[in-house]
């Protein structure tokens, strides 16, 4: 049964990010995950989860004004390391559980160094990550929406996550993602659920809630039941016009975020 986390870099967007902690507690979600919570001390961040009533899930290393992370990026080790150091002391102080570490945009012609770059990055996050008890995510993206952005499919992902250490390195698996660069969605679950740390959606191609386009969500929540996924889904969603007149996804997927139960 599904259980859902509120993506507030997305979700009520217009209020301060404190402020939409508490807005995605009203609403009735349990759980919530954020892009770039560094302009907050980690404390802060943490005692307003827990004051609100949500459990705080993963953080992402520091994303950039253009280039979303360098974790891959040949020639930038030293700063993957001090984003991971700096995202991996937040999530802790902040009670939080994963880190999303953002691999940055490669160029093809540099994939080969980006990838030895990208072992030395995750070589490095991963024992730090084990004795903290945190998951590091890693997330395929879209080429439409993130052109160079380091990883060509999700199963290379999954090559990098098993390489760096599975038991801690685990897949971000975004169906609004996936859906545009590879499709087959529902076979792709089936074959890497050993590897999934999370799960994000969204609807394709619009990327608004996951109650229009061509991906099934009903099916997809159903799939998620049947090989026995435990962990969140994550709303990572842009809405249509304000985040709480759109919560009406919720109703046409047959969701009721309170109480977890889903009619699906």
């Amino acid at each position: 049964m599904a259980k859902f986390s509120a993506n507030l870099g997305f979700l009520w967007p217009e209020l301060p990010l404190p402020q939409r902690i508490d807005a995605a507690a009203r609403a009735g979600f349990s759980a919530v995950e954020l892009h770039s919570p560094y302009d907050y001390e980690p404390e802060v961040i943490g005692q307003r989860c827990r004051d609100a009533g949500v459990k705080l899930l993963g953080i992402n290393t520091q994303i950039g004004a253009i280039d979303r992370g360098c974790a891959a990026v040949p020639g930038r080790g030293e700063e993957a390391r001090a984003q991971f150091d700096q995202a991996l002391d937040f999530v802790t102080k902040a009670g939080g559980t994963a880190v999303h570490f953002l691999a940055g945009f490669v160029p093809p012609d540099q994939h080969s160094a980006g990838k030895a770059q990208f072992a030395q990055s995750l070589g490095y996050a991963a024992p730090l990550a084990r004795a903290q008890g945190i998951t590091i995510l890693l997330e395929t993206m879209n080429k439409r929406d993130m052109p160079d952005y380091f990883y060509d499919s999700i199963e290379e992902t999954r090559e990098c996550a098993d390489t760096a250490g599975g038991d801690v390195v685990k897949l971000m698996f975004d169906c609004y993602h996936i859906g545009i660069l590879q499709g087959d969605v529902t076979t792709r679950l089936r074959n890497l659920m050993p590897a999934i740390g999370h799960v994000q959606i969204a609807a394709v191609p619009s990327r608004a809630e996951p109650d229009e386009g061509e991906l099934n969500y009903s099916h997809i929540l159903n799939e998620l039941d049947a090989l026995g996924y435990g962990g969140w889904v994550g709303c990572e969603y842009r809405p249509r016009t304000t985040t709480d007149a759109g919560l009406t996804w919720l109703k046409n997927l047959g969701v009721q975020l309170t109480t977890q139960t889903s009619t699906h």
